[in-house]
């Protein structure tokens, strides 16, 4: 059988998506099912050290996120009967599945966020794209939803059949995310950053509304105002949608000094930098599945996380929840971590116990199964 393996939209596995697809393919075993990989020419290099025995086939050589979504459309069907594939893997289709195919599809949905809020407040997927997105959903053959919250919103926005969908939960490199030893040193050396310690992290891309930065910063100044605890605020992660006004409320509130943006921060060094942190809170409107929320947790990090989406269903009763549009309940909880020690260690056992419900080795052995069985269609 030979497989298509659709890495538009993946980001150069330098996204939550990518770390996804980057995991997967280190799971491909090297013998068996022909797997190959296609997308953008950029990309030729960026998953030769994961699966270096995978050929890539770059596509598509004009940029642009409206451009790509045309090729899908009009172009993919006729290179996939070219390539003679007997199917094809789409690990971003949230993003960009394909109108039509001549073999059987399987795509992953990692959550349904350009359809969140309002008009205004929506992710951005480009006019083409969100024209048929609902649609192109619709005519995969089969889809894997990372959380059942993802599953419930495919049913009810997209009017996906349930028969077609099965939850597949993302997991957690346990080589990578672990406890290290919390040495008394005042700086986290992480280059090029040197983070003073204690502080607060929150992992996320700088977008507004949804991932909620504005309120997280007015929580801060709150439990600044409240405990006169000598905690900084870390948010990481790179520029999107909204940036600047995330970045002009930083600037308003009179603990600028202690708020501090890494912008882009490389993946490989995200552990050492949660295994810093006092806790982390994550105060996003919507999260499909709530990555940052394991990765804190398994590194042994208490977590204080909104009510909201999926992120219960991931974290589960490790964590603290606060309404995220009250600020005054998200300060509540993140003075309540820091002074209540013995509430502390138990979110902290907690949650290194919840982490090990996840694991890539058993979402990648589902996930080729799934290829598998479409494909023997």
């Amino acid at each position: 059988m030979k497989i298509g393996i659709d890495t538009f939209a993946c980001d150069g596995g330098k996204s939550g998506v990518g770390v996804y697809v980057t995991q997967f393919l280190k799971r491909i075993p090297p013998s068996g099912e022909h797997y190959e990989l296609f997308g953008w020419d950029f990309d030729r290099f960026a998953y030769s050290e994961c699966a270096p025995g995978l050929e890539f086939i770059p596509q598509c050589s004009v940029a642009g996120r409206t451009a790509n979504s045309l090729w899908h459309v009009f172009k993919y069907p006729q290179f996939a009967g070219n390539r003679s594939y007997d199917a094809c893997f789409f690990p971003a289709a949230h993003k960009l599945p394909p109108w039509d195919s001549p073999c059987p599809t399987i795509g992953v949905v990692h959550d349904m966020a350009a359809y969140w809020g309002t008009r205004k407040t929506r992710e951005h997927l480009g006019a083409v794209i969100r024209m048929v997105l609902p649609n192109s959903l619709r005519r995969l053959d089969r889809i894997i939803a990372v959380s059942q919250w993802v599953k419930q919103e495919l049913t009810e926005r997209a009017h996906v059949k349930e028969s077609l969908i099965e939850v597949v939960p993302n997991g957690i490199d346990h080589t990578a995310f672990y406890p290290r030893p919390r040495n008394e040193e005042s700086v986290v050396l992480i280059q090029p950053f040197s983070f003073r310690r204690p502080y607060i992290l929150y992992v996320s891309r700088i977008d507004f509304p949804v991932k909620n930065h504005i309120r997280l910063i007015a929580a801060f100044g709150i439990f600044k105002e409240r405990t006169k605890h000598p905690h900084r605020l870390v948010l990481a992660g790179v520029d999107s949608q909204g940036a600047e006004k995330i970045k002009a409320a930083a600037a308003a509130s009179p603990w600028r000094n202690d708020i501090f943006f890494t912008g882009h921060f490389p993946l490989k060094n995200l552990p050492e930098l949660y295994s810093g942190a006092d806790f982390a809170v994550f105060p996003s409107m919507y999260e499909g599945f709530g990555m940052g929320v394991l990765e804190a947790m398994a590194s042994g990090v208490p977590v204080a996380c909104a009510r909201a989406a999926s992120l219960p269903e991931t974290a589960d009763n490790a964590a603290l929840y606060f309404d995220p549009v009250d600020v005054e309940d998200m300060a509540d909880r993140m003075v309540t971590l820091t002074s209540n020690r013995e509430l502390y260690r138990e979110c902290r056992r907690l949650g290194l116990e919840r982490v090990q419900s996840f694991s890539w080795d058993r979402c990648a052995k589902r996930t080729l199964q799934i290829i598998q069985e479409t494909g023997d269609k």
